[in-house]
């Protein structure tokens, strides 16, 4: 897997440190110690996907072009008419043109969070950052809400995420696969595939022996409820390991070809191939992310030749596959950077630089209505007219469709009540 930097020295890699549980050593058993199982029901969509393009994609060279604005805003590529009578988005994402119907553009998106790391905590909970306060991700929300089965991991991250659990504590962080797919290959993932020679019924003999050491010792530790919780996530990590269900879901070989060649062989294409299959097969969240968008210097050759291809195929896989196999009504997708890019080209670099101000997201499945452009910037992309939207206003409305009322509170280990989402409302016109 390439690893890409962002101008602030953070590695693509390195999302897995603040991942909390990507870490080497962290095994299955000590993830799910962490996981705090529950009974509430999901209201909303049954799952959801968020895909991140860490670095700030350019809004401007994506979705959101402005072909009549002088030269040093308008870029090097065209717009290209989408299956949808009069909205047009980037000739290099002709895949996603062909799909508008699937998904819903959000245009004019402005906050004022020109850092990555700030901004990336900004998009990933729909709160602005507070040196006080660490507010948790979507992916942290939604499991406590709508925890998983049993012999399942209720939040994945492909192949990190940049989502923490904030304050909800790091029971409800995500298990890092910490790499991504290859074409036609099942996929092992630390701690829930079987490697070095390893069997179901190695790990049941083992399973069998620690029972006769239970019953040993029994009575020595009866009043622990720390042995209670390690024989419990112990026990749930057992149940994973030898679950034919939990192998499967991680194996993307066993897709059909037909299914599988849309998604093209890219990391990020197999990555949304796994996310699909890990949320039909009852995995309740799922984040993928995929680097590189931090394009200061040579903005239109990375994006024409590395970036937008990758993203076109696997994104318009994504959502055709999801509707193919039924599943678009039930899952939520949310894609989003953290912030968009200069309109006014720079040209000493040949690039564009931060710019939060301005800049896209894409809503699709549950109740959200695909085939419409919601908000409007400017003719030269610098803002939004008129008041436009917030991550807030975004967050709420993702919320929304997942059902999760957002203006409920939580509170903090020293009790202090804090609302899912500060501020914010829902965008009413997504679900029109």
């Amino acid at each position: 897997m390439a690893i890409s930097m962002t101008c602030d020295g953070v590695k693509r890699r390195d999302f897995l440190k603040v991942g909390a549980l990507g870490f080497t050593g962290l095994t299955l058993s000590s993830y799910l110690r962490l996981v705090d199982a529950g009974k509430t029901k999901p209201k909303g969509a049954k799952s959801a996907i968020f895909i991140e393009l860490p670095g700030g994609p350019s809004h401007m060279d994506t979705f959101d072009l402005k072909p009549e604005s002088p030269s040093e805003y308008r870029g090097e590529f065209n717009p290209i008419k989408t299956n949808i009578d009069g909205i047009e988005i980037c000739e290099h994402l002709p895949k996603l043109a062909s799909c508008m119907d699937k998904f819903a553009l959000l245009r004019g998106v402005s906050h004022s969070v020109a850092a990555h790391a700030l901004g990336r905590s900004y998009v990933n909970t729909g709160n602005r950052p507070l040196p006080s306060l660490e507010y948790p991700g979507y992916g942290a929300v939604f499991t406590k809400e709508n925890p998983g089965p049993e012999n399942l991991p209720p939040y994945v991250s492909i192949p990190n995420s940049t989502q923490k659990p904030g304050f909800l504590g790091v029971k409800y962080a995500p298990l890092n696969t910490g790499a991504t797919p290859r074409p036609g290959q099942p996929f092992n993932v630390r701690g829930i595939s079987l490697r070095s020679g390893l069997t179901v019924e190695n790990i049941e003999r083992r399973e069998s022996l620690l029972r006769d050491i239970d019953q040993t010792f029994n009575g020595l530790e009866k009043n622990s409820q720390l042995i209670e919780g390690l024989d419990q996530f112990g026990q749930q990590a057992y149940s994973i390991i030898t679950s034919k269900r939990a192998r499967d879901a991680f194996d993307i070989s066993k897709e059909s070809p037909a299914f599988s060649k849309p998604f093209g062989e890219s990391s990020f294409g197999q990555s949304c191939l796994l996310a699909s299959r890990l949320v039909e097969s009852g995995v309740r969240f799922v984040t993928v992310s995929t680097g590189g968008w931090d394009t200061h210097r040579n903005n239109w050759d990375s994006l024409e030749n590395r970036l937008l291809p990758s993203l076109d195929t696997g994104l318009s896989a994504l959502f055709n596959g999801l509707a193919e196999k039924g599943l678009l009504e039930s899952t939520a997708v949310y894609v989003t950077g953290e912030f968009g890019r200069t309109p006014k080209i720079n040209r000493e670099r040949g690039g564009r630089d931060h710019y939060p101000r301005c800049m896209f997201m894409l809503m699709a499945g549950g109740q959200v209505k695909g085939g419409q452009v919601i908000g409007k910037s400017d003719d030269k992309g610098t803002g939004p007219i008129d008041d436009g939207y917030s991550p807030d206003d975004v967050a709420a409305s993702f919320y929304h469709n997942l059902g999760i009322d957002f203006t409920q509170e939580y509170h903090t280990n020293t009790g202090r009540p804090i609302t899912i989402v500060r501020d914010g409302s829902v965008i009413d016109k997504l679900f029109a």
